[in-house]
């Protein structure tokens, strides 16, 4: 059975402690440092010597009748400035034979030293609130071992079935009940975890509250290092983390025990968590399946520039994302870069207002032009966008010309940055390509080819009316002589019984080509 924060005891305060039935039947009345009840009480300890606080380690409830103090105001004195200086959690006095009222002495010793003190006006045997409290501190360090164990033993083995991160940081997000976060060094956010409007919550102004939590616990936010071979590289974050600091904290580290031993089996780096967040935001964005409002928080806690931008969405075919996100920072311009499917990557740029969008991505696709040869991607992109409310249309927009191209970027004379002007009718088959009216048309149209699979034929059908029925074009791009090309062409006309040197038939063919090739894809 797996155990979860539900299953573990209270963390126990001074106050806590003054509500349990035992001790309520002794009457309790607190006679100094009222505000500090909250102190965590680690363990129960009865002591009458003055000297007591040389038996202490911090965050105990002492108890005493006091006899040994009666009488002597500087040991009473005394006794309560060396529970101070052990951190004692608070001291508990039990009134009768040696104080019939709480003395002053001790009383405003104790409100000087900001230490909460307590009184019991009736007979309370110590025993069995010693019993009780030290019962429950023993269950609660047991049963957060247990988890500590269990969330030890659940994550190595999602790691060692090869689960993804996601699934890591939704596991931690389950024991904990509470937003997850994994940032870098620079507060980049890699990774998240929990109930969506608690995790946008969080993100909605990530930087910000993120250096505001500093190192400071006491708020529920529980932060673990990230790193080895004494580097670090980033950190999680249990955000508002509600039980005890204790036991968050060992949450944490188990937690950051497994993302550590995820990234050395999995041979990545920091950076592939980066990727796999851009993938993650932009899928999203692509896929609508998201409002792009809600996402906003994740965009900006990505590192992503969100408040008077102008998006660029573009589309790489073929090209290498981590190139590309190389370029990005040698080019110095901010965005994301995400492998989306069928050898596609998105690339969405936020630029300031002031700046030429359109000029700017140009200028990338030239450089990446440049890098890779002639063989260069195709980078196809949508007009800017001036509302992040618009970015998933341009994304999807994007797509669609990168995909309009892709069977015929070598053939056609494409500009550096393709857009939804340049691919004419083929963005239009494109778009009607799953209409059962196309497809039969495209059947209809090519089945003297279709039935007999020739591929040869059909690629040289496609170069042929891509180019405009270039022959020493088509010839030249086939490594074919023109009489052989002639042969094939003559070969095509009577296996699909028309004429290609008539227009309105050879745009019909190749139409029906262009519909053909889209359903492949």
């Amino acid at each position: 059975m797996t155990i979860t924060l539900d299953s573990l005891e209270p963390a126990l305060s001074v106050r806590q402690v003054l509500t349990l039935e035992r001790v309520l039947a002794g009457e309790p009345e607190v006679v100094a440092g009222a505000s500090h009840l909250d102190r965590p009480v680690r363990w129960v300890h009865v002591a009458e010597a003055a000297d007591v606080g040389v038996m202490l380690t911090g965050g105990e409830m002492v108890l005493t009748t006091g006899v040994l103090l009666a009488g002597d105001e500087d040991k009473q004195a005394e006794y309560v400035r060396s529970l101070h200086r052990a951190e004692a959690a608070a001291v508990v006095l039990g009134l009768g034979r040696a104080f019939p009222a709480a003395p002053d002495v001790m009383r405003r010793a104790a409100e000087r030293c900001g230490l909460p003190m307590v009184v019991l006006h009736r007979p309370f045997p110590f025993a069995e609130l010693t019993e009780e409290v030290q019962s429950r501190l023993v269950r609660r360090k047991f049963a957060a071992v247990s988890l500590s164990e269990a969330v030890r033993t659940e994550l190595t083995a999602l790691i060692t079935a090869g689960a993804p991160l996601q699934r890591l940081l939704d596991e931690v997000a389950r024991h904990s009940a509470c937003p997850v976060v994994v940032t870098n060094l620079a507060h980049r956010v890699l990774g998240t975890a929990g109930e969506r409007p608690a995790v946008d919550d969080v993100l909605r102004d990530w930087e910000r509250i993120a250096r505001q939590a500093g190192g400071t616990e006491g708020d529920g936010w529980i932060r673990a290092e990230l790193g080895g071979r004494g580097e670090r590289w980033g950190r999680i974050v249990l955000c508002g983390y509600r039980g005890d600091t204790a036991t968050g904290r060992l949450l944490a580290d188990r937690a950051a025990e497994a993302l550590v031993l995820h990234r050395m089996l999995g041979g990545g780096a920091a950076c592939s968590w980066e990727e796999q967040s851009a993938q993650s935001l932009l899928t999203d964005l692509v896929s609508g399946v998201v409002p792009a409002r809600q996402l906003l928080p994740r965009a900006r806690a990505a590192g992503l520039p969100v408040n008077r931008r102008t998006f660029v969405p573009l589309v790489v075919r073929d090209g290498d994302p981590a190139r590309l996100e190389r370029l990005l920072r040698l080019l110095g311009l901010p965005g994301l870069v995400a492998e989306l499917a069928d050898g596609a990557t998105a690339v969405l740029l936020s630029l300031p207002r002031d700046q030429d969008a359109g000029a700017l991505a140009a200028h990338f696709a030239t450089r990446l032009r440049t890098e890779t040869g002639p063989d260069h991607p195709v980078v196809a992109a949508a007009e800017p966008r001036a509302a992040w409310d618009d970015v998933p249309t341009g994304l999807r927009e994007a797509q669609h010309v990168a995909d309009a191209v892709a069977d015929s970027s070598a053939v056609l004379d494409l500009p550096p940055v393709v857009r939804l002007k340049d691919v004419h009718l083929r963005g239009l088959v494109r778009l009607l390509r799953d209409d059962p009216h196309v497809q039969s048309f495209a059947e209809r149209e090519l089945d003297g080819l279709l039935r007999e699979t020739d591929e040869d034929l059909l690629s040289v059908l496609r170069t042929y009316l891509a180019t405009g029925r270039n022959k020493s074009r088509t010839a030249q791009l086939h490594h074919v002589s023109r009489p052989a090309l002639y042969r094939r062409l003559e070969s095509i006309q009577v296996r699909l019984g028309v004429n290609l040197d008539d227009f309105e038939q050879a745009a019909s063919v190749h139409i029906a080509l262009l519909a053909h090739d889209a359903q492949q894809q």
